[in-house]
């Protein structure tokens, strides 16, 4: 057949695939059904999509975020939705009260603390019938999914942990958190408290400089606070602002561990403490250079390759046909067959490098 024929081919089975993934990426994000599910500790949204017959993937967001706000940049990202949402059922988890159209948390209702969290979480695995899980969370979210592993720890197979904190806060933090609790309790969601947020989640690449406006990524964070209960919001972080330390405790914790940290993230030290303390043999630490906390929002494609690295070792893959991609990084081409091997994880994966600017820390 003539070349010229073969790469006419190609180009169009490539934008056939392309064609498939975004509709599947739209098809998520329209698709996604709601659940309120009755914990012994309250009731807590979950959106979920996909087949319950593949294995369940549980997110969890941050403070004053939901799925939609924390989550959409990466499943709307083409080809990490071509791997998660070909391997996974998604389970969205909320915090209390942080879902779209929430009413407000009674003051009569009293905070819950970091294990009642998790404890709600593993109600949420019994409601639908999980008996084990692989789980995605950021910042807040990510210390509650680390805390149900240990707590739970057949029931959680990996984590994938987007700058994580799992120290207890230091005098600077509990001091800053609880003024900007009275902030949000007295004057709502001001300007102060989306500034203070917005720092919090993303870096100085996105945010406003003198030379140059925000981001539309910013932009829509913004829009998103002014939806969020007030009320709502000062419960949870009542919650994360007493949270005990994980550190020591992270020795015992058996199952694989990925975690992301943008360099500019103000919790870089803790995703560094985490991946030191933990099984060096099934953790990896990747820092994602020019980015902040919520890697999902700003760099998403970034998180495209170590996911792919790490969900091999559990035999997890994008779809054949995009695999044989020349794009695919799990091409046969493009990666050794070792790599695909379980012991590929943590240390064994050796330097990980994107296509961008992208390091994966070995120690």
């Amino acid at each position: 057949m003539p070349l010229i024929y073969v790469n006419f081919f190609i180009l169009h089975i490539d934008l056939l695939f392309s064609f498939f993934i975004d509709a599947q990426s739209y098809e998520y994000a329209c698709h996604s059904q709601e659940h309120h599910v009755l914990t012994n500790h309250g009731s807590l949204s979950v959106s979920f999509y996909g087949d319950p017959e593949k294995p369940a993937l549980v997110t969890y967001p941050d403070v004053a975020l939901n799925h939609m706000s924390c989550f959409q940049g990466l499943f709307l990202c083409p080809e990490v939705a071509s791997l998660l949402l070909y391997n996974f059922c998604i389970y969205h988890i909320s915090p209390p009260g942080h879902e779209l159209g929430a009413v407000p948390i009674s003051s009569d209702v009293p905070v819950l603390s970091v294990d009642q969290l998790a404890d709600q979480v593993a109600d949420v695995l019994d409601f639908f019938g999980l008996d084990s899980v692989m789980c995605l969370g950021v910042t807040a979210g990510a210390y509650i999914l680390t805390l149900l592993a240990l707590k739970y720890s057949k029931r959680v197979v990996g984590l994938i942990l987007v700058s994580p904190l799992c120290k207890a806060p230091s005098w600077k933090e509990w001091i800053c958190n609880k003024v900007m609790s009275n902030f949000l309790y007295f004057y709502g969601m001001c300007d102060l408290i989306k500034e203070w947020l917005i720092q919090r989640y993303f870096g100085e690449e996105v945010r406003r400089t003198p030379e140059d406006p925000e981001s539309d990524i910013v932009q829509a964070c913004r829009r998103l606070l002014d939806e969020r209960r007030n009320a709502n919001i000062w419960w949870f972080l009542q919650s994360i602002n007493e949270r005990h330390d994980l550190t020591e405790a992270l020795k015992e914790l058996q199952c694989r561990m990925l975690i992301f940290v943008g360099e500019n993230s103000p919790f870089r030290s803790d995703a560094l403490d985490m991946a030191i303390k933990h099984d060096r043999e099934n953790s990896v630490l990747v820092e994602v250079k020019k980015c902040g906390s919520l890697v999902t929002e700003e760099q998403p494609h970034a998180m495209l390759s170590p996911m792919e690295y790490f969900l091999a070792g559990f035999n997890l893959y994008r779809p054949n046909e995009l695999s044989s991609s020349p794009r695919s990084p799990l091409s046969p081409s493009c990666i050794f067959a070792e790599l695909l091997s379980p012991e590929s994880m943590g240390v064994k994966l050796k330097a990980i490098k994107t296509r961008e600017s992208l390091v994966s820390i070995d120690f």
